[in-house]
């Protein structure tokens, strides 16, 4: 997969999903020169812990994302309502063309097209529409995948499975969820480095590939 130079938008419905599916990913598409935006849909208010304050997970996760070399300009967050995504489909989907017309990325990274979360899925469908004529890989979120496509593998070092790890640590309010524990994000990386003969890798759905003519590689 080539990652340089690219403009690079990750697509996530709730704060923290982008880290979850494509944390490792980032950190290495920037550190070969890529510019990544990322722009979560909710702060999800209505899942916070009793007692934490409404902002909390736009907090989390502007620490977050910086932690992934993502500058705060290259952040969006938009306030949609967490469970409720199929009430806004338009309004989501004005707000991706946005983001095309704005970013004009190479390659945009969403949910799977098998991810059972009502709000995930209005954003893979949704996203599918906003970005035609545009790459599109789909992260993996295991707790949420029925199935899943495994036909993209994205080699990782180390360092960017660390960054990744590092990255959720910000999410103190979502520290009781057993899918944010470090041993669960490594050894993840891990099953999916070996099945190609790494260390670590992070996969992805092939939703849509485009080839320009001016180019040889995938994305």
């Amino acid at each position: 997969m080539e990652l340089t130079n690219k403009r690079i938008l990750v697509i996530a419905p709730h704060t923290d999903d982008g880290e979850f599916g494509c944390g490792g990913t980032i950190s290495r598409a920037i550190e070969q020169g890529c510019r990544v935006k990322y722009a979560a849909f909710s702060a999800a208010e209505a899942s916070l812990p009793k007692g934490a304050a409404d902002d909390t997970l736009r907090i989390e996760a502007q620490v977050a994302t910086k932690q992934l070399g993502i500058p705060a300009d290259d952040l969006v967050i938009y306030g949609y309502s967490v469970r409720r995504f199929g009430e806004y489909r338009q309004q989501i989907l004005d707000d991706m063309l946005g983001l095309r017309r704005d970013f004009d990325p190479h390659l945009v990274f969403l949910p799977s097209r098998h991810d059972t979360h009502q709000d995930h899925q209005v954003i893979s469908a949704e996203g599918f529409r906003a970005f035609k004529g545009i790459s599109i890989l789909g992260y993996e979120l295991p707790w949420n995948n029925v199935t899943f496509d495994t036909a993209i593998f994205n080699v990782l070092s180390s360092r960017h499975v660390a960054a990744k790890i590092s990255a959720l640590r910000c999410y103190e309010s979502q520290r009781m969820r057993p899918y944010s524990a470090p041993e669960f994000i490594q050894s993840l990386a891990r099953v999916r480095g070996t099945q190609v003969g790494v260390e670590f890798a992070e996969v992805f759905e092939c939703i849509r590939i485009v080839l320009p003519l001016n180019s040889s590689t995938i994305c």
